[in-house]
């Protein structure tokens, strides 16, 4: 997988064949939507062991997924495709991080493969 030429449709496909070789269950969402991110958040604490998410500009700005995030009971990783810490200053601080159990940035789209192996060894020891 490369960076910036890599669509949605991709990344999906290949956390999904690497899914299938750490066998977990894979079960992936989108929005633009902060409401709607809160709601996915909240649902996976009834069927999720390990959060991965990439909140994008909301990183920066939203008390609401950081306190949905707060109530989630296992693993969270926070992934973001660029280095954020490279960033200007107000795109530098992640809230979510405060809150998260890791953070990956700047490996492309690879930091999702990397964060779903990682979640895979902490579910093991729990």
């Amino acid at each position: 997988m490369r960076g910036a030429n890599t669509t949605l449709a991709q990344i999906r496909k290949n956390c999904g064949q690497n899914a299938s070789s750490l066998r977990v269950e894979l079960w992936v969402q989108r929005s633009n939507h902060q409401g709607e991110l809160v709601d996915l958040i909240q649902s996976a604490r009834r069927n999720a062991n390990a959060d991965i998410i990439n909140p994008g500009g909301y990183s920066f700005t939203s008390i609401a997924i950081l306190d949905a995030i707060k109530a989630f009971e296992g693993p969270v990783l926070e992934v973001h495709i660029s280095n954020i810490h490279a960033r200007d200053e107000y795109h530098r601080h992640s809230k979510i991080s405060s809150v998260a159990t890791g953070v990956i940035c700047g490996l492309g789209p690879h930091g999702y493969i990397a964060a779903m192996h990682a979640a895979a060894e902490m579910a093991k020891k729990s």
